[in-house]
């Protein structure tokens, strides 16, 4: 997916090198690359909104499973061939890849120029607008750095809603997954720093605060907060701005703390809302994926948070073919997805990697075996979506505008509380108007699998005037709470 921005820098530059952004990947990687962009705008660089017009082309590539690498490799690739056609003359690797990969990358591509680590997001001037000589290789066994809410970012989500990072790495043993490997351990931020952030986030117009970490639940763990710090830190940003929707992505089961729930329940801003990775219901499978639980355990913590949380939507994501699913395992999935009746599921198929924790299991379940399984399950879900979506038809609801939709300038889009950005669908105004972040009353008018179609009976909380794509630098200052 590219993220661009088109923001010209104000300094005294007489001819700003432009900077054209791949950005690939989750989230987490798309704040990375926001930061990147803040730092190449501070330093005097223009973004370029066209890829076409860039001197200088950023990957930032993903690394989380196969597909995610082939697909960063062909972008890799497709800039290395543009190379010497127009303007472009330098291409720079960053994200997962490069930590992990970046010297078979620089072997294999020799038209690569530079690449930039995890944790050395601040030098992407350096890298990026510098000149020839030396590939400069990240440190692919070093620590990824925390950066703080002093950081200059640029957003690339179109404003209404941003990703609030809340801690860095990972300490899940999961046999799937590689990230530990590539974004090292689980380090929070302090408390008081994403308290700030937030609150220059609402200063710059966003409306919608979108938290994310690879383990979202475990924050603070590391603060000597203990289960609390999840909690905490809602409390506190509730308590320091008046972002009218905050939003939890990434609750890991393990290490969830339920008291979330009540808090959710009675704080209006705090979308009720879960997204929980299961990954899987049959306690072999999970077994095998290094994952605690049980199909019984994860159907009643479900059912306690939609006791506690009147609406509560919850979303999971789940891997078919994870070696020693069977046929048997893979019904006893399907049975699990029938009674729980998620709201919405995002579907795998396992990802075998030589660098993946649990690669000696092997990669037994045949490919076509794993994609006819991925779309059962989804055809599944399909069926559990619209009957869901169907029963919404005639009921008024709160939703957020999220501007012009980009099949046609005649039609606004936004989302209800039930759908987060990017991953959930959409829905669509037929009648009414509204500004990008405005909170209005919807009426449903009709329902489809994953999107939706409404009316906008009112503005219920509009979005302020004020709106910058750019948050500059701030000098560092020393932070009283939340600290290690």
């Amino acid at each position: 997916m590219l993220q661009s921005a088109a923001v010209k820098s104000s300094t005294a530059r007489k001819r700003p090198v432009k900077v054209g952004l791949i950005g690939l990947g989750c989230a987490k990687n798309l704040v990375d690359g926001e930061v990147m962009l803040g730092h190449l705008v501070e330093a005097g660089a223009e973004i370029a909104s066209d890829l076409d017009a860039a001197e200088v082309v950023v990957v930032n590539t993903c690394g989380f499973i196969e597909e995610a690498k082939r697909e960063s490799v062909g972008a890799i690739l497709e800039i290395a061939r543009r190379k010497g056609n127009g303007q472009l003359r330098r291409l720079v690797v960053a994200g997962c890849m490069a930590q992990r990969y970046a010297d078979d990358l620089a072997a294999e591509v020799p038209e690569i120029d530079a690449f930039i680590g995890l944790d050395e997001l601040e030098r992407a001037p350096e890298v990026v607008l510098g000149g020839t000589g030396r590939c400069h290789l990240p440190d692919q066994h070093g620590a990824v750095a925390l950066y703080d809410h002093t950081a200059p970012r640029l957003l690339t989500t179109g404003g209404v809603y941003a990703y609030l990072k809340v801690a860095e790495g990972c300490d899940n043993p999961c046999t799937f997954c590689h990230i530990p490997r590539m974004r090292g351990r689980f380090r929070s931020r302090a408390l008081d720093s994403l308290v700030e952030e937030a609150a220059r986030l609402e200063e710059a117009g966003v409306r919608e605060l979108v938290l994310v970490a690879q383990d979202t639940t475990r924050y603070g763990e590391d603060l000597g907060m203990g289960r609390a710090g999840l909690r905490r830190l809602l409390e506190a940003l509730l308590a320091g701005t008046s972002l009218p929707w905050i939003r939890l992505m990434y609750a890991y089961p393990a290490t969830l703390d339920e008291a979330i729930f009540p808090l959710m329940a009675h704080e209006s801003r705090l979308v009720p809302y879960l997204d929980i990775p299961l990954q899987h219901a049959s306690r072999k499978v999970l077994k095998r994926m290094k994952r605690g639980g049980d199909e019984r355990g994860y159907r009643q913590l479900i059912a306690r948070a939609r006791e506690t949380v009147p609406g509560l939507a919850v979303r999971t994501t789940l891997i078919v073919g994870f070696p020693g699913e069977e046929e048997r395992e893979f019904e006893e999935l399907q049975r699990f997805v029938e009674e729980v009746r998620f709201d919405q599921v995002g579907v795998f198929a396992y990802s075998y990697q030589e660098e993946n924790p649990g690669a000696a299991l092997g990669d037994p379940v045949p490919r076509r075996t794993k994609e006819r399984r991925r779309r059962l399950l989804m055809k599944q879900q399909e069926r559990i979506s619209r009957a869901t979506h169907r029963s919404l038809r005639g009921k008024d609801m709160l939703a957020i505008v999220d501007g012009v939709s980009p099949e046609s300038e005649l039609l606004l889009e936004g989302r209800l509380q039930r759908q987060a950005p990017e991953v959930d669908g959409r829905l669509l105004f037929s009648e009414g108007t509204g500004r990008p972040g405005d909170i209005v009353r919807v009426k449903i008018q009709k329902t489809y699998p994953f999107d939706l179609v409404g009316d906008i009976r009112e503005v219920t909380n509009p979005a302020p005037s004020r709106h910058r794509a750019l948050l500059p630098s701030l000098p560092s200052p020393r932070l009283t709470t939340g600290g290690r």
